[in-house]
């Protein structure tokens, strides 16, 4: 029998704190999309900052519509590094699939996977400023995956209440046991095929998210 590694065993062992933590989580959705009362025929690209990965999380393993017939699961963008496999780890363990690519390293080859994923109907969950940041720059890479599938970007916030700040490059946020989250699903944004200007189109989903985040930063 094949002994899991030690990314495995971090993977694991951080997945089943997460879910300890999150059980005792309290949740507020302001669903302004109705991707969760009315989930629409196609895939989506969930858009949303390194930071708020814990408070997506458990918004989907509370609220995601995986019930639905027209949802077919989540994949995330991790980077493939050690922490990218630790991170994907996690994520298997609380049920989504991962794509392993960055802006850096098998950039053009996640794309190439993403879009086949978007094909097939599942919805992909980016984090545009990840792995290493600028916090809150966000990469072009949704952009143009959304204009080249037609498939309509999700923008999702999330504010916490109370929260462990890291010392890390985007101070990533770890929630503090029985506080509570605030997420905000944006209504769709739909990339025109025939837009010349991406970095317009980039700009304006970076200021989408931007503005939400440092809302939420100042105002724990």
């Amino acid at each position: 029998m094949k002994l899991p590694n030690k990314q495995q065993l971090l993977a694991a062992l951080a997945a089943g704190l997460a879910r300890l933590i999150f059980s005792t989580i309290r949740l507020r959705v302001d669903d302004r999309s109705k991707f969760l009362s009315e989930p629409p025929n196609g895939p989506r690209i969930l858009v949303f900052w390194h930071n708020r990965i814990p408070a997506i999380a458990i918004g989907f393993l509370r609220r995601y519509p995986a019930r639905h017939p027209s949802r077919k699961g989540v994949f995330v963008l991790t980077s493939p590094s050690k922490d990218g496999d630790i991170l994907a780890g996690v994520m298997a363990n609380l049920g989504m699939g991962s794509v392993r690519g960055s802006s850096s390293r098998r950039g053009s080859t996640a794309i190439r996977e993403l879009a086949s994923l978007l094909e097939s109907g599942v919805d992909l969950a980016i984090t545009p400023d990840g792995p290493r940041g600028p916090k809150y720059s966000l990469g072009a890479g949704a952009v143009f995956l959304a204009q080249k599938t037609g498939v309509p970007i999700m923008a999702l916030h999330a504010r916490y209440q109370r929260a462990i700040r890291l010392k890390t490059w985007d101070s990533f946020a770890i929630p503090l046991p029985f506080s509570r989250i605030d997420i905000t699903i944006d209504p769709y944004l739909t990339i025109d095929p025939d837009a010349e200007d991406l970095e317009a189109e980039r700009l304006k989903l970076e200021m989408i998210l931007r503005e939400e985040a440092e809302k939420g930063d100042s105002h724990p």
